[in-house]
């Protein structure tokens, strides 16, 4: 999805050097995660493990950034399943209204000033957020089996895409390979190319959920960096042929669209027989993804609200279905309203720097503890914790800085937002500080 908003507004055909260095900071701060994981005798998000570890306002701020990446993670997927849906539909010949399929709001050169665009509202990526809700609110069962078929899914689009996309390369679209910069930061040139790794780190969120079963694994030791590891590599070795592929395809400037591939696919008639395959591969692959953040915000909700920072509510769990109802339903509702107005620019953004500050504050929350409890027992342990973890936090927090003004301004309100909901609600009703209270 964001492999044409980043080309386009950021590196040109030099995204496939982003890719890169978004796969390197993921390595260091996946390994965090995994010491983080391997410490704490339950499965869960780094949530958890900091409020475990680091305390309740740590873990406040780190809760609070899932939120956003969870949340505005569904919303940014369901634009991008919206773009590859309504390309499927055109080739079959069922077209849907630009304008019920776009957002109504969009960002214009620095991006602090939101504009109309014209458009009413982005009807598909309401509707299928809302079919996932209900999914996810009636409860389903994921089984390891069915998330090999949509990874083998997904990953046969991904190569099919490589293996005839090859041949309708013009070298020409790859210069100059890096464009260069317009006079303004992260818009081309070398700091084009760090704001595009920010752009799509995007498409590395999910990687840590490898770290979650540490406690599962015969030997943490050298399973952990194994999975961590190779998964990390297998995806950014795809990612960066895909990008490579695809800006040789299509010019980066042509490519500020929802559904690059899919635009990639429609532009050459030889193409167009694998155009249905790969959208409808592309759309089972999102559908999935949007499950599980769907599934995990809820369940963030349910952590949250079990310590006493969230109201009760959002802890209620279905009598029937035996789901977390009230935060599946608040994520759905929240996630179809955001995706139905926004583009995918923003979303994605929003995500990227709300994940990216979660990750540096899990790399040098690894390192705190090494120095503040050496006694914890630690199954798995991050490998040169000094280059690691700081490495680790100063290349995420780079590309946090590289995402521009305006998204962090973004952040900067959904802290605040944190921090008043804190202060007024998780301060008082917190079940540790109750519980302290009654102790003394």
């Amino acid at each position: 999805m964001l492999t044409g908003t980043a080309a386009a507004n950021h590196a040109g055909p030099a995204l496939a050097l982003s890719f890169i260095v978004a796969g390197f900071a993921c390595t260091l701060a996946g390994l965090c995660y995994a010491e983080f994981a391997a410490m704490i005798p339950v499965s869960g998000s780094a949530y958890s493990y900091s409020y475990a570890t680091l305390g309740e306002g740590i873990a406040w701020f780190i809760g609070w950034n899932l939120i956003l990446e969870y949340l505005f993670a569904v919303a940014t997927v369901s634009v991008g399943w919206s773009g590859y849906a309504v390309s499927l539909l055109d080739q079959l010949h069922l077209h849907i209204p630009t304008a019920l399929a776009s957002a109504p709001l969009g960002q214009i050169g620095d991006g602090l000033h939101i504009v109309r665009t014209g458009a009413i509202i982005n009807v598909p990526a309401m509707a299928i957020v809302a079919a996932i809700s209900t999914i996810c609110y009636i409860g389903i069962k994921q089984s390891a089996s069915f998330n090999s078929v949509i990874v083998a899914i997904k990953v046969t689009v991904v190569v099919l895409f490589i293996i005839f996309g090859m041949s309708y390369i013009n070298t020409a679209n790859w210069h100059p390979f890096i464009p260069p910069n317009t006079g303004q930061t992260g818009v081309f040139g070398w700091s084009g190319i760090m704001a595009a790794s920010g752009v799509i780190f995007f498409a590395y969120i999910g990687f840590d959920a490898i770290s979650t079963a540490a406690q599962e694994t015969r030997n943490p030791q050298r399973d952990m960096p194994i999975g961590i590891l190779a998964s990390l590599v297998v995806c950014t070795v795809l990612y960066v042929v895909v990008a490579t592929v695809l800006t040789g395809m299509v010019s980066y400037k042509e490519l500020d669209v929802a559904a690059p591939v899919a635009l990639a696919l429609d532009k050459y008639q030889g193409l167009h027989w694998l155009g249905i395959p790969l959208k409808l591969g592309a759309a089972a692959g999102m559908t999935s993804v949007m499950l599980v953040m769907t599934i995990a915000q809820a369940r963030i909700f349910f952590a949250m609200a079990r310590d006493g920072l969230l109201p009760p509510v959002f802890g209620r769990v279905h009598p029937r279905f035996r789901t977390p109802s009230t935060g599946t339903i608040v994520t759905g509702v929240s996630a179809a309203i955001i995706g139905g107005l926004f583009p995918v620019k923003i979303l994605g953004e929003v995500v990227s720097i709300g994940t990216l500050a979660a990750f540096v504050t899990v790399c040098l929350g690894v390192l705190v503890l090494r120095r503040t409890r050496p006694d914890l027992p630690r199954p798995f342990r991050a490998p040169w914790p000094w280059f690691t973890c700081i490495a680790g936090a100063l290349i995420c927090g780079y590309m946090m800085y590289s995402l521009g003004t305006a998204t962090w301004w973004r952040l900067a309100i959904w802290t605040a937002i944190g921090i008043l909901v804190y202060v007024f609600y998780g301060y008082k009703h917190s079940k540790v500080r109750s519980t302290a209270a009654a102790a003394a």
